[in-house]
């Protein structure tokens, strides 16, 4: 295999601009073709088979979710994305049980509700931006909701999840410059102050709420601590909204360009859960994740050597034809589909059965209530590459 192949550029800008973020399939299919892994300047290691992704995926020992995979200018390790084996199975088995579907379950009555009231309020437009008024607030009032926090708090923590992911479009300067860097490093500090005194008064005065659950949850005699609960904490906040988010804004691109599947949305509700699967496997919202290689070792016949970063590209393995029958299509009766949406092994996406709880709310709500709609005529709509959401969704609401 060869180490990169030149018609792709010598940077992860050339691999991951908007033109890719919003039409990537092209560009798996030519990667598992010609180059399943290869390595991008400044970048590291890209793997972009389905074979090869699980093998990062799968494989801790060698390929590491620590620190040094994911730079969020945080205190420590944030939890249990960051934490490895053997220390991950024992927050797991605190977490796991939180999350769980019968639990997410719960949540439907005020996940509903949410949907509706957000539809109430631009029902009757002719226009509306789906990203500032449905897609944006929607996951985030659903974390306010669970965390037992004020729905006042919604611009405050959008802006934080902002400047910890993309403070670049924040700030307006690349990843690196002084200015971004500090602007990140000041959202991250103010995130850990915020938890802080929300915890100390929750512990003082215990809910029904997550926040509470995390104070109170044991297994096998291990408790969180202070610490621990506010690294948890912080990574929900960076997760649970922008990634639901960034689901939706490619779900609905493809839906306003499609009205046969519109009409499938509205008439067959009970196939919703699978159309769900098979979207979050063809539109594949977060691109990659990232792991460093903890020794010198190899995929396939790739040397990889420690220390390098490697990017397993989840939207590629997704798109294998190896892994899926016609996999450059969309099936949404597909009967088995192992995707890796919500990535693989044991960092497999904690929060995976509240998206989709999330989703197939959205879907069901909306299209009762909204069957019809498109993109506004000339608008262009523009995703970030890595984490697929739009800052502007045009949409015209009603028949064409």
């Amino acid at each position: 295999m060869v180490e990169r192949d030149e018609g792709f550029g010598t940077g992860l800008a050339e691999l991951m601009n908007p033109e890719v973020a919003r039409n990537p399939q092209p560009i798996y299919s030519l990667l598992q073709a010609s180059t399943p892994v290869f390595r991008l300047d400044g970048v590291g290691v890209i793997v972009a088979s389905r074979a090869g992704v699980d093998e990062v995926l799968r494989n801790p020992d060698l390929f590491s979710s620590g620190v040094n995979a994911h730079d969020l200018k945080t205190k420590r390790p944030l939890i249990p994305l960051q934490i490895d084996p053997p220390d991950h199975k024992k927050y797991r088995k605190l977490l796991d049980p939180l999350f769980a579907p019968q639990r997410m379950k719960l949540l439907e009555e005020s996940t509903v509700r949410l949907v509706n009231e957000l539809i109430d309020g631009f029902v009757e437009a002719d226009e509306i931006d789906f990203s500032q008024q449905f897609s944006t607030p929607y996951p985030s009032q659903v974390f306010l909701t669970m965390f037992g926090l004020p729905m006042a708090e919604l611009p405050r923590f959008l802006a934080m999840k902002d400047g910890v992911i993309r403070p670049d479009v924040v700030v307006g300067q690349e990843f690196g410059h002084p200015d971004t860097e500090a602007h990140q490093q000041r959202t991250a500090d103010s995130i850990y102050e915020y938890f802080e005194e929300v915890i100390d008064e929750r512990a003082g005065a215990p809910r029904d709420d997550f926040l509470s659950h995390f104070l109170t949850a044991e297994v096998d005699g291990d408790r969180l601590t202070h610490e621990e609960i506010l690294d948890i904490c912080f990574l929900f906040l960076i997760a649970g909204l922008d990634t639901v988010t960034a689901s939706l804004d490619c779900f609905y691109g493809h839906l306003a360009e499609h009205p046969e599947t519109r009409r499938k949305l509205v008439e067959e509700t009970d196939a919703i859960p699978a159309m769900v699967e098979e979207m979050l496997r063809w539109e594949t919202p977060v691109m990659g994740g990232a792991r460093v290689a903890t020794s010198d070792t190899r995929i396939g016949e790739f040397e990889i050597a420690e220390g390098e970063m490697v990017m397993a590209l989840l939207g590629a393995a997704n798109v294998d034809a190896a892994e899926f029958p016609d996999a450059d299509q969309l099936v949404f009766d597909r009967e088995v589909n192992r995707h890796l949406a919500f990535g693989g092994g044991i960092h497999r996406c904690l929060g995976s059965h509240l998206a989709r709880l999330e989703l197939r709310v959205a879907l069901r709500e909306w299209h009762r209530r909204i069957p019809d709609y498109r993109i506004k005529p000339g608008a262009e709509l523009v995703y970030t590459a890595g984490i697929r959401t739009l800052a502007s969704f045009p949409m015209l609401l009603g028949p064409g």
